[in-house]
């Protein structure tokens, strides 16, 4: 499987569920396949953001 490549934050899915009965969320990223868990919609959903930040900002380290 190759990495996502893209630049674009638009181009990254955030998906967000509940399990543990509607104790805990966890948060996907398919095109990086990725898993964040948390106790709050809003933490795995930001933590998430901040990884597709992250893994963008490092492809363009690598242009560099």
């Amino acid at each position: 499987m190759s990495a996502f490549t893209s630049k674009n934050p638009a181009d990254y899915d955030i998906l967000i569920r509940r399990y543990d009965n509607g104790a805990n969320y966890a948060s996907y990223c398919p095109q990086l396949a990725h898993m964040i868990k948390g106790t709050a919609h809003e933490e795995v959903e930001q933590a998430m953001k901040d990884h597709v930040l992250q893994h963008i900002a490092a492809l363009q380290d690598k242009m560099d």
